[in-house]
């Protein structure tokens, strides 16, 4: 079950500045921090759920998040991977619209939950936070766009190694330098890729043998960035 959590103050959030929020000042905190709820989530535990009718939107303040949607024959596509700072569900809202995925924790997550009436009043009175809509806009279109060109011109080999490099940028490594800073099943990479489990599994033994990661468990170590970018078929 999800449990309201005792939050930091909007003034004292590390994730806010990263966020949408990061140039909030003074009143503008107050109001924020005043009309906010914080929520944990538990791994696996879903934020929201594809075709329900958004109420406001989610802020990360810790944690890490997947965006999925299901296809005809039931199979799950991750979209994107979210982290502190990120915010869910504003697309939606913003158009009126049901949600369009899902968002599930992938580990236990902190996030506070914004009412629509109260951003939609931050918007009317701050310019700034508009710019900063339009700007993660297109930036969510943009990893879209790369994502859509990814699934359909490159073979399922450089698409898994083009998914490492991207989780990696996402979350960053461990403080080892080498591990992947996030812990996904086979099934979930699969669902990123769009491929089978099976395929993912074996490509990621592939891998192993090749040297170019270092698979311990669930975790991932990248051992050989350069053959893991060239394998990707990544432009300079």
């Amino acid at each position: 079950m999800k449990s309201t959590l005792l939050y930091t103050s909007c003034e004292h959030c590390n994730a806010r500045i990263h966020s949408i929020f990061k140039d909030f000042k003074g009143e503008q905190l107050t109001v924020l921090n005043d009309s906010k709820t914080c929520t944990h989530y538990k791994k696996g535990q879903y934020i929201f759920t594809e075709n329900g009718f958004p109420l406001g939107i989610f802020c990360m303040n810790h944690g890490k998040v997947k965006l999925t949607t299901s296809g005809l024959d039931g199979k799950e596509q991750i979209l994107r991977l979210c982290k502190d700072g990120d915010i869910l569900g504003y697309r939606a809202l913003m158009s009126n619209d049901r949600y369009q995925c899902s968002a599930v924790a992938l580990e236990d997550c902190s996030i506070c939950f914004i009412s629509k009436d109260t951003f939609f009043s931050l918007i009317n009175n701050h310019q700034s936070l508009g710019f900063e809509i339009i700007k993660l806009l297109s930036h969510d279109l943009k990893q879209a766009q790369q994502h859509i060109v990814t699934l359909s011109q490159k073979n399922v080999r450089e698409r898994m190694a083009e998914a490492l490099l991207f989780i990696k940028a996402t979350y960053g490594l461990q403080d080892d330098g080498q591990t992947i800073n996030v812990i996904l099943s086979r099934e979930e990479i699969a669902d990123f890729v769009g491929t089978s489990t099976e395929s993912a599994i074996r490509l990621l033994s592939e891998f192993n043998q090749d040297k170019i990661i270092q698979l311990e468990g669930k975790k991932i170590k990248l051992l050989n960035l350069d053959k893991l970018i060239k394998t990707a078929n990544l432009q300079d």
